[in-house]
């Protein structure tokens, strides 16, 4: 290829998280190096319809969780599933707008971190950012990434899968056996902590489950885990590194959305974390670990827990994360010697290694 790289940014979608997208794509889109890149800018609104939006980002309230929201767009498009033909077409005419080199990905939640859009590329022979179709999948599903992580023997919270249909009928008091009355109730195919709940009484939990379901066909009731919040960025395809490990110190009593994102002073983060240089290399481990386990590719977050006797166990994994102003994945890798501007160079290089690899396999 010569000249510049068009690297087609996708951004929004119809996942409850379409707000977090886009701030996240609002910051890559402003330090993305244009002496190498040309971004072509892919908004998917909340209905699920795909514009074109050139290669400056036009979106109300950028810095807003709550209110951002995508402008009125006049333009419908597709990319064209040809392989290898990389257009993204105007629906209306049928003409090629514009080729793209690599797709970036920046779709947290549903149809967008669950392997739905790699899976697109891949049909569409594009190199895209990220994990693939199976680590996208494994490490969106909660209830999936569990039991492969107890099966390779890496530390979890106990939990109980509820599902629509089959055993949604358990009880607050036969759950509460074996996991504790205090409880985590979470859709099992959304991040965020969009639809998650804390419960520890009959009443919430009924409550909290029929809610879950409103997101989810599936639902995670897990216990609570006492101990720190600690997490770890990964970078890499076949040698993956980790980055240092920061701590979550949320001000209440657990890490919610709006700590996340609506409340820039509503959790203080440590970086490094104050753990140890045993217990960080040992959480460093356990981070790649999961990475390989769960088939991970480009990036993913891991997020831990350091219990107070030194044990480590593995919360959930994002695949996507955040790339907004206080992600904790950009942070880490700021705080490792890995600036913002260079992460996205790196993730880039990472999916075209990756695409170019797989394209010498034999078939």
């Amino acid at each position: 290829m010569s000249g510049k790289l068009k690297v087609g940014i996708v951004y929004g979608g119809r996942s409850p998280e379409h707000n977090i997208s886009l701030l996240s794509a609002y910051n890559v889109v402003g330090n993305i190096d244009r002496s190498m890149y040309e971004p072509v800018l892919l908004a998917i609104d909340k209905e699920g319809t795909w514009h074109y939006g050139g290669d400056q980002m036009d979106i109300s309230n950028p810095t807003d969780a709550a209110t951002v929201s995508l402008p009125e767009f006049d333009n419908i498009v597709y990319i064209s599933q040809n392989a290898h033909e990389r257009a993204v077409i105007d629906k209306e005419t049928g003409k090629v707008i514009t080729k793209i080199d690599v797709l970036y990905p920046i779709l947290h939640g549903a149809y967008g971190e669950d392997g739905a859009i790699q899976g697109m590329a891949k049909v569409a022979g594009l190199p895209c950012v990220g994990c693939g179709i199976l680590g996208s999948s494994a490490g969106m599903d909660k209830d999936v990434t569990k039991r492969l992580l107890r099966d390779a023997g890496i530390g979890i919270a106990k939990f109980v899968t509820l599902r629509k249909g089959y055993n949604e009928h358990l009880t607050f008091s036969e759950i509460s056996k074996t996991l504790g009355e205090e409880l985590f109730i979470k859709p099992a195919n959304l991040g965020s902590s969009v639809g998650v709940s804390f419960v520890d009484n009959e009443e919430d939990f009924n409550n909290a489950v029929a809610s879950g379901f409103l997101y989810d066909p599936k639902v995670i009731v897990e216990e609570k885990i006492n101990g720190r919040e600690i997490e770890c960025a990964v970078l890499g395809n076949e040698n993956p590194k980790p980055s240092t490990i920061g701590e979550i110190l949320p001000k209440t009593e657990w890490y919610t959305f709006e700590n996340k994102y609506i409340d820039d002073d509503g959790a203080g983060l440590a970086i490094p974390a104050d753990i140890g240089e045993e217990q960080t290399k040992k959480a460093q481990q356990i981070a790649i670990d999961t990475y390989i386990n769960l088939e991970c590719s480009g990036l993913t977050r891991v997020d831990m827990f350091l219990k107070s006797d030194g044990e480590i166990i593995v919360n959930e994994v994002n695949t996507l994360p955040g790339f907004t102003k206080i992600s904790m994945y950009p942070k880490l890798w700021s705080h490792s010697g890995i600036e913002y501007q260079t992460l996205i160079t790196t993730l880039i290089d990472l999916a075209i290694s990756k695409f170019d690899d797989e394209q010498k396999l034999k078939t």
